[in-house]
Parts: structure tokens; C-alpha cells; sequence
């Protein structure tokens, strides 16, 4: 059956950044399908949706951190009420059907927002807590990403390296037939940019084929049977099977599993230590999970989630990415685990498409990237006025407007110029 696919292009926009220079509305018509991780049915945008609720809960988290200032050993839920925030959640969930949403915010670089809503298991009636890991879906990339540019800051990589064919960093590993045209031209930093030059984000993604191959089976088929559309370097197109193979460059240069090298590359140097690659089944779901909710026929569990790893595979609290993005932010509270020239690599569009980076939207000197799968939304973004955010959701919503209100959840609260909490909850 022929897949459709959403359209989606990312949320972060003029409304939302009106006090920001943007980039001109044609450069993010080229930031489509950023946070697009599988496909879906064909919507129909009718009906409504109610069951909505608000809930607290609590959570630990220990481990160490490179930076400077505190490292987090405490999670807290928010003390301080921010009602504009609360009836802006409330009202999505109202909206569009949503059991369970997980808010993180940061302003300089403390956790001055943390709260769950709704129910994360409506079959068990249990209450949403903000120790809850969510899919993460296409913000996996960031991670993969961060991990690259670690290796860059470390001369173990350079982003002009090959990644296919003699001198290439994967050689010929993957693939039984002599390669096509351009395939061999293929580099890391065309990958990380979307700029390879085919196996774009549409109704042919391979990433959404052969669901019983492995990753390696699947990228030896890719490369045997799907041509290149473009010269690598010329043509933006989103790629999830880009970031599946830069997930087998990160082991061929590490020696380790893409999720260990993660977690020694990333995830320990930070202090976060509950990040793991997700399940595909319910009978998979792994503790502190919430269960996911498909809209309109889609079954969250029908999909190879654990083969999805590098692009879309990881399952996180929202206070594990928002510590994750105080620690590659730019701001100087808490030292970045990037040296502030690989960050500007990182956050640097390409000639096909100035308005996306290494795994990262950008619109002014805001960074920004959304996650979509059955039964998961998300996003994260780090804003040049000094806050960060995180929004995770356990269902998505075909009707129109879904992403746009998600993302304005956090602007529409921050208009009303809200009092937010002056202690760090990333401490005790």
C-alpha cells in the first residue's frame, strides 16, 4: 500500500521569532520534513479530542559533567506555577487528544521549568511524571551529530572525509554491486547536512523498507538497488537513511555499538545516564516509558524503532534534553563539550540549504529541530534570548496546526511575560 507521508516543515517560525532576524521564507521552505521520521496514513482533519489532566511526579538522576557550574544530581518538579504555560498545555492536550506531555525549560542555563501532564499509560490510569522517557524521534540526530562533531574536536574525523569505496572511512563494506554514479563522492559532511544527494524523506524512504534487515543488510541493499538522485553536494533532501549510515561511521571510527559510543561520546561527559535506544513492541517498552497512542490508524508499534537509532531511535526525559542543550548552546554558564569553532561548523547551514546544519534547523541564531513517529511528537530549540525548551507529547495529531501549536506552547506562554522560577532544578 502506498505510504503518505505529512508534511512538515518545522515549526520555528516568523510569528514565534518576530524580535529575531530571520532568514527569508523561501530559505525555510528548504527546512521540510526536519523532524519526519516515518510514515503515515492519509489524514482527515475532523473530530475532536478531550483528556486532558495536569500531574507532577519526581525523578533521579546522577552522574558527572565536563562543564562548569552545577551538575545535576536532583530532579525536582516546578514549585512555581507558571499558569500561562499550564493553560497553553492544557489546551493542546484539549485540542488535539493528548494523554501525556512533558515540558523542560531553561533560562541561562538553569532548569527553571520542569512539569508532566496528562496520563502516561491511559490502560493503567498512571499518572505522568517527569521522570517519563518519550521516543525522541528525529531529535535523535542532534546526538548523533554532537557525537561527529566530538570526534571532529578529537582529529579522529574531518567532515571532507569519503564515507563509500577505496579511502573511504566505510570502504566497502556495505553493498554487493560496484557502486553508482557519485556514490563514492558521498561525504561526512554531506550526510550531516541532508546534501548527499538522494534517499530523501518521501514515500520511497529506504529507512521505511525491508523492516525484518538489519541496518547493515539495509544499507547494503540501499546502495545496491536505490541510485543517487543528485551530485552529492547540490541538493538539499532530508534523510533519515543519511543519519542511519553516519550512525555506522561513528562505530567503524569508535570501535564501539552506535549506542555505547553515544553515551562515552556524549551522553556520560554530561551527567545523563537514563538515555537509551527504544523498543519497537509494547512488550518492549522499557521502565519509565510511556505507552504511545496512534491517531487515525497508526499503530506506534508497528515500526523497527531500534533500527532507527542514529536518526530516530532514542527514548529521553525532558530534563535530559534540556541538559543536553545547555552543554552545546554557546552560553557561558556551563561549558559546552564543543570547541566554539566546531560549534559554528555545527550550526552552519550548506549552500543547497543555508537554513539547516550538522542535525540542527536554524533560523537567526536560534536552533531548533522537531521529532515525528506514530504516537510521538516532539521538540527542542535553543533561542538567542536566552532560553531553551523542550516539549514531548506520547501522540501525534493529523489535524492542522499540530505542530504549529506545540511549538507555540512555549511562545505564547513566554508573550505573557511570565514569573519563572528563580532556583536551578537541575540541583537540589
Amino acid at each position: 500500500m502506498k505510504k503518505i507521508y505529512k508534511s512538515n516543515i518545522c515549526c520555528f517560525v516568523t510569528s514565534a521569532l518576530k524580535f529575531t532576524k530571520l532568514l527569508a521564507v523561501a530559505g525555510l521552505l528548504f527546512f521540510a520534513g526536519c523532524g519526519k521520521d516515518t510514515p503515515s496514513i492519509t489524514k482527515t482533519d475532523t473530530g475532536t479530542g478531550t483528556g486532558t489532566g495536569t500531574g507532577t511526579g519526581t525523578g533521579t538522576g546522577t552522574g558527572t559533567g565536563t562543564g562548569t557550574g552545577t551538575v545535576i544530581d536532583t530532579l525536582a518538579a516546578s514549585k512555581v506555577a507558571v499558569a500561562a504555560l499550564d493553560d497553553e498545555v492544557n489546551a493542546f492536550m484539549t485540542t488535539y487528544n493528548v494523554p501525556a506531555v512533558s515540558v523542560a525549560i531553561t533560562k541561562g542555563e538553569k532548569l527553571v521549568y520542569l512539569k508532566a501532564y496528562g496520563t502516561s499509560d491511559q490502560s493503567r490510569n498512571v499518572k505522568a511524571a517527569i521522570s517519563d522517557r518519550y521516543r525522541i524521534a528525529s531529535l535523535s540526530k542532534q546526538f548523533t551529530s554532537v557525537a561527529l562533531m566530538r570526534l571532529l574536536d578529537q582529529g579522529k574525523i574531518t567532515l571532507d572525509d569519503k564515507v563509500f569505496g577505496d579511502g573511504g572511512i566505510l570502504g566497502k563494506t556495505y553493498g554487493t554491486k560496484t557502486y553508482g554514479p557519485h556514490i563514492t563522492d558521498i561525504t561526512v559532511n554531506e550526510l550531516l547536512h541532508h546534501t548527499s544527494g538522494g534517499w530523501a524523506n518521501d514515500d520511497n524512504d529506504p529507512m521505511f523498507t525491508n523492516p525484518t534487515m538489519t541496518a547493515a543488510q539495509l544499507i547494503t541493499w540501499t546502495l545496491d538497488n536505490r541510485p543517487l538522485d543528485h551530485t552529492p553536494g547540490t541538493s538539499y533532501a532530508y534523510s533519515n537513511f543519511g543519519y542511519c549510515i553516519l550512525g555506522r561511521v561513528i562505530e567503524k571510527i569508535t570501535g564501539q555499538p552506535y549506542e555505547e559510543a553515544i553515551k562515552t561520546l556524549v551522553l556520560t561527559p554530561i551527567g545523563i545516564t537514563d538515555m537509551t535506544i527504544g523498543g519497537n513492541t509494547l512488550a518492549q517498552k522499557l521502565p519509565k516509558e510511556v505507552t504511545y497512542y496512534g491517531q487515525y490508524g497508526e499503530d506506534p508499534y508497528a515500526y523497527n524503532i531500534s533500527r532507527m537509532d542514529s536518526h530516530g531511535g532514542w527514548i529521553a526525559t525532558a530534563a535530559d534534553l534540556a541538559r543536553f542543550l545547555v552543554y552545546v548552546d554557546k552560553f557561558p554558564v556551563r561549558k559546552d563539550i564543543l570547541t566554539p569553532s566546531t560549534l559554528n561548523i555545527m550550526y552552519t547551514g550548506s549552500t543547497a540549504n543555508a537554513a539547516y546544519g550538522c542535525g540542527w534547523g536554524i533560523t537567526g541564531n536560534n536552533y531548533v529541530h522537531t521529532g515525528s513517529l506514530p504516537g510521538t511528537e516532539t521538540e527542542q530549540a535553543r533561542l538567542d534570548n536566552g532560553f531553551n525548551f523542550v516539549i514531548l507529547t506520547n501522540t501525534r495529531s493529523w489535524k492542522t496546526k499540530f505542530d504549529y501549536d506545540l511549538d507555540q506552547i512555549f511562545w505564547r506562554a513566554y508573550a505573557k511575560n511570565p514569573t519563572w522560577a528563580t532556583d536551578d532544578l537541575f540541583t537540589k
